[in-house]
């Protein structure tokens, strides 16, 4: 009685341990599809960028300050405004340079008249000295007499000339076309020539530059692209100027973000690399020029630069969450016939979004993008939409 009490349990038990046996679990695992995401292989011109930090460098920055010292009795300028090269933007108290060039003037009067009456003694003396009536030596102070009011005049002319120059920097002009800033001085202060802070900025943003830093792999490309384009300038290229501020028409596109890195704020040309490479940081500067006709580029901002080198047309592409790196190197798993296989690849450019593919990859072959984790060679899988 009671072995066949024991009968039925230990079926139960056997039958429980077959069920859940280790073995027979993975096989179970094993013949159900492993659920994925997918991506088609395409093809499309990907353009290839070098990204870095910049700053906002106005294409004149300078200093307006005196070159004579004075008091300051008028300002023809409010903070802010915008000047052209040559306006009016102060005057110094002109009346001790006036003074100074009327005593340059009687001067020159002076030895002018001295000079005449040396050269009419000197013509006389000649004429003695010919009826032998004056000594040679006598002809001879004469002549260095007439020698050294020349150079008398000579030097009043040089002291007029510096006292008319002294009198015309008693009014202050803009050296250069921009935008003033705020003014260091008031009415009725003493402005001195060897003030550093001077009289106020002057900024010129219109255009402007960005100056920024790419490391220093990415330089033979960057050198590569720019030869390019200089090879194939048309005739009529316009080359940059920097005193006209003139923008160039040819160059490779320079993008300038915010600190966010999601807006853009302008579009413009790169216009120059440096000679070296910083040894410490391992990068070489750069420097691109914009237009900034809406004034979103401010002196020393700081902002995300994305420099288009070049662009790769009709590349085989697929997501950049795709690609996995083995111990023999970069692979995929793609898709086929509801089978995942392990295809090995050699990825070229990439960026946060895409991969371009130069070998191992076709266009039109699916590719898993998300549930890599779970997968291995000949895995079934199902792709989610």
């Amino acid at each position: 009685m009671n072995k066949k009490l024991w009968i039925v349990p230990g079926i139960l038990l056997l039958g429980a341990l077959y069920y859940f046996w280790p073995g027979k679990a993975v096989d179970s695992v094993r013949q159900e599809a492993i659920p994925v995401r997918a991506a088609v292989a395409g093809r499309q011109d990907v353009p290839r960028h070098i990204l870095g930090l910049g700053t906002v460098t106005p294409l004149v920055s300078t200093v307006v300050q005196s070159r004579v010292d004075g008091y300051l009795v008028r300002l023809h300028f409010i903070e802010g405004q915008e000047v052209n090269k040559g306006d009016l933007l102060a005057e110094i108290d002109p009346r001790p340079f006036e003074i100074k060039l009327q005593q340059a003037e009687g001067a020159l009067i002076r030895n002018e008249a001295l000079l005449k009456s040396a050269r009419l003694d000197f013509e006389r003396y000649s004429k003695l000295q010919r009826e032998r009536a004056v000594s040679q030596q006598q002809l001879q102070e004469q002549e260095s007499l007439v020698g050294q009011f020349e150079g008398a005049v000579m030097t009043d002319k040089a002291i007029i000339e510096e006292a008319r120059l002294q009198l015309a920097y008693s009014r202050i002009e803009a050296p250069v076309t921009g935008t003033l800033g705020l003014r260091s001085v008031d009415l009725g202060g003493m402005v001195r020539a060897s003030d550093s802070a001077g009289l106020v900025r002057i900024t010129r943003t219109r255009p402007t530059y960005v100056s920024f830093t790419v490391v220093e792999k990415f330089l033979p490309d960057i050198r590569k692209a720019m030869q390019e384009i200089t090879a194939s300038l048309p005739a009529d290229a316009v080359h940059f100027d920097e005193e006209l501020g003139v923008m160039p028409s040819y160059g490779l596109t320079v993008d300038v973000f915010d600190q966010s890195n999601k807006n853009i704020l302008a579009t413009g040309l790169l216009v120059s690399l440096d000679n070296q490479i910083d040894s410490g940081t391992g990068t070489v500067k750069a420097k691109a020029i914009f237009e900034n006709s809406d004034n979103a580029l401010y002196p020393n901002q700081f902002v995300n630069v994305r420099l288009l080198v070049t662009t790769e047309k009709n590349a085989v592409t697929i997501p950049v969450s795709s690609i996995q790196r083995g111990n023999d190197g970069f692979f995929v798993y793609t898709v086929k016939n509801a089978t995942s296989h392990t295809t090995p690849v050699e990825p070229g450019y990439t960026n946060n979004a895409l991969a371009v593919i130069t070998k191992g990859l076709d266009e039109g072959e699916t590719v898993v993008t998300d549930g890599l984790d779970r997968l291995r060679d000949g895995t079934r899988v199902a792709v989610q939409k």
